[in-house]
């Protein structure tokens, strides 16, 4: 029995350790997973930071040649990058102890090199003011450096996301391309779209264009889109333009207009009504005669005035015929009209029937506007060939 209790206490005594080891483990990985994400205390820095000082000024006497007293601007700007400001003013309060005790030990700044000169106080201060302006533009937004970035990738990825077109069932292509404005991940542009109906036979998509471009049209184009897709097989299709209009209006942006194409089409017949709010004509492309079709709604820009209308104009995609939606950005520029934009998109759209669209939106943006600095976005549906159902 001895024996055996000797055996079993070294066991648990070696069980509670490693339960020990995994809770300290486990803590230190929740504190750091916090940290990066801006939820947790900064104290790890700080105390990191705080024993760089006088590591540093112990450097700087001991090897002065080596170490120059204007090493201190280093954990300065970690500090102003990690720190909030109540613990950063207390890295800056070190490290001017440590410039007076550098001073004090290494004697006037005349008698040879590496001294504590005026200049070394300047640059040290210089530094510790801009980052002290950082960190408390930092604490009035309220999004640490190391949360910002994931915060941008993450509202251009949902963005994106909330782009996707549903997958349409067989006797239907569709495809979309969206190019940012100056090679940037925000665009003004985005696409909403789902299928509606009892039976989800009817794809509703509405392309819309923010005043603005870029990352400075990306906030209002998220909130829009979030808003728009919240609508969207929500109300009936005649309703959604009104409804989206109010709602612009009742955000009150000083520049707070937008243009939108809204598309209803029924999957089993092909037949489509198209809403527009001050947005650039569809085209269609019929497959008997090989023309195109402006097809335009009428109806005034978004977020302009109440009470607006918006009507239809309606049609129908038959075998092999092609419907395109895009935004002005792609047709339009300040040294071409839209009449010519739209011939020359229509002539670099031809070279893909025979292929049958297939990748065709992203290379018509890239052959008709590649360098514009402007967002565009361009969304094709094309109905298959001999997929057309009897009536």
């Amino acid at each position: 029995m001895a024996g055996r209790t000797g055996k079993a206490l070294p066991a648990s005594r070696w069980s509670q350790a490693r339960k020990a080891v995994h809770r300290v483990r486990t803590a230190l990985r929740r504190s750091a997973v916090d940290y990066f994400r801006g939820d947790g205390s900064d104290w790890i820095a700080f105390a990191a930071l705080a024993i760089t000082v006088p590591a540093l000024t112990y450097a700087t006497i001991a090897r002065p040649l080596w170490f120059a007293p204007e090493s201190l601007v280093l954990p300065i700007i970690a500090g102003g990058l990690l720190l909030r400001p109540a613990n950063l003013l207390i890295l800056y309060a070190a490290a001017a102890v440590a410039l007076i005790v550098e001073a004090t030990v290494l004697g006037p700044y005349a008698a040879g090199p590496g001294r504590v000169t005026p200049g070394t106080i300047l640059v040290v201060a210089a530094v510790g003011l801009s980052g002290l302006l950082v960190a408390q533009f930092r604490s009035r937004v309220g999004v640490p450096w190391r949360r910002g970035g994931t915060m941008l990738f993450d509202l251009r990825e949902r963005i994106r996301v909330q782009s996707k077109l549903p997958k349409l069932p067989a006797g239907w292509h569709r495809e979309m391309a969206l190019r940012p404005a100056g090679g940037q991940y925000f665009s003004g542009d985005f696409v909403v779209a789902a299928l509606t109906g009892p039976d989800r036979r009817t794809l509703e998509v509405v392309l819309t264009d923010v005043s603005g471009k870029g990352m400075d049209a990306g906030s209002r184009a998220l909130l829009l889109s979030g808003a728009f897709g919240g609508l969207l097989g929500s109300l009936p299709p005649h309703a959604f333009l009104p409804a989206a209009n109010a709602y612009l209006l009742r955000q009150e942006w000083q520049e707070g207009f937008a243009t939108s194409v809204h598309l209803v089409l029924d999957l089993d017949s092909g037949d489509y009504e198209l809403f527009s709010a001050g947005h650039v004509p569809a085209l269609q492309l019929h497959a008997g005669s090989g023309r195109w079709e402006e097809k335009a709604g009428e109806g005034p820009l978004l977020g302009v005035y109440d009470g607006a209308q918006f009507d239809a104009v309606k049609g129908s995609l038959h075998s092999g015929d092609v419907l395109m939606l895009f935004t002005d950005g792609l047709v339009e520029t300040a040294e071409r009209e839209l009449s010519e934009g739209i011939d020359r998109l229509t002539g670099e759209a031809d070279r893909y029937v025979v292929t049958g669209f297939q990748g065709a939106a992203w290379h018509l943006i890239e052959a008709v506007a590649r360098d514009v600095n402007d967002d565009r976005a361009l969304l094709l549906i094309r109905r298959d060939q001999g997929r057309e159902r009897e009536p």
